[in-house]
């Protein structure tokens, strides 16, 4: 039986990657890390281990010597801060001959900043990309992009930080920061048309296995509520993308739809936190990167069922 440790095993991402495994028909043994004692982690794990914080010192060397203590077999970042901090230490990792799920290496620190991805975009004369500027000229903003403006962090992700810009006043208040850590963009569509790709990169510019769901957002930025959808727009566009950053991996893609057109909003080089509502309706990318990563194999096209999916909160109780 192969070793198994998904780090974040508290939080929605780690989770739900342990909940996809265990619908897997290959069975695992299954070791969870968490900072937290007492979160939901052991009810979904085998084994349970107390992780220092991700960004403090000796972080990686304990990674390390528990990757070869517990004799891991594979290792899947379940938070988002451990995407980065694996990837900065990726030759250390698989130096313990563990395997890795990790997307190219190049397309992690790029994607983290999205001014930069932006401009990669715009080199490529992507055409779904939406307009961005580090320009602090309010009149000049209003009037090529109109009002309202988004000013979103460079650096981030699950909508936090975004503000939304109606008036020069509430522009002037944060315009020392565009340009070092703000952008801006314009408002377009609306919350009600947001979408969200799962497409499993295979290296070489295109994917194996992709699966996209129209989703509403939870004030925390993660999917709320999801209904599966097909669009062959979507796909092309994925397709192009793929095309251009040679992803690897469970890699996800998210959209906007304005005027009938789908506008990339942004790549997360990782698997989502909607990794177990795609499981329940057919597509498992924890199972999809176990079989590829331990044994070289891409996933195929899974048949994918419709559906929709509604997220709630839930009890979880662990007997004495």
């Amino acid at each position: 039986m192969k070793n198994v440790l998904v780090s974040g095993a508290h939080g929605l991402i780690g989770y739900g990657i342990i909940r996809s495994i265990r619908m897997s028909e290959t069975p695992y043994k299954v070791i969870g890390i968490t900072i937290f004692e007492d979160s939901v982690a052991p009810g979904f794990c085998d084994l349970v281990l107390k992780a220092p914080l991700s960004r403090s010192e000796g972080y990686i060397d304990w990674l390390l010597s528990t990757i070869r203590d517990h004799r891991v077999d594979i290792v899947f970042p379940g938070f988002e801060d451990d995407v980065t901090i694996w990837n900065e230490n990726i030759q250390a990792l698989r130096d313990t001959g563990v395997a890795v799920v990790m997307n190219k290496s190049e397309l992690i620190p790029l994607c983290n900043d999205k001014w930069d991805f932006y401009e990669v975009l715009r080199n490529h004369n992507f055409p779904k990309a939406i307009p961005t500027f580090l320009s602090a000229d309010f009149a000049w903003l209003e009037d090529n992009l109109g009002l309202p403006l988004l000013l979103k962090p460079r650096v981030g992700g699950a909508s936090r930080g975004i503000v939304l810009v109606k008036d020069e006043e509430t522009f002037n208040l944060h315009k020392d920061r565009i340009g070092p850590e703000l952008m801006v963009q314009p408002y377009i569509g609306n919350d009600e048309e947001e979408y969200t790709t799962a497409a499993f990169g295979d290296g070489n510019g295109g994917y194996t296995a992709i699966m996209t769901m129209k989703r509403k957002l939870s004030k925390q930025g993660f999917t709320e509520k999801a209904t599966v959808v097909e669009s062959p727009l979507i796909e092309e566009t994925v397709s192009a993308l793929c095309d251009i950053f040679k992803p690897i991996g469970p890699t996800n893609f998210q959209f906007r739809q304005d005027d009938g057109e789908f506008k990339l909003l942004e790549i997360n080089p990782r698997i989502s936190s909607a990794s177990s509502i795609r499981s329940a309706f057919g597509y498992n990318e924890p199972e999809m990167a176990l079989e590829y990563y331990l044994d070289n194999k891409l996933p195929e096209q899974p048949t994918i069922r419709k559906g929709r999916a509604v997220r709630y909160v839930e009890d979880f109780i662990f007997k004495e």
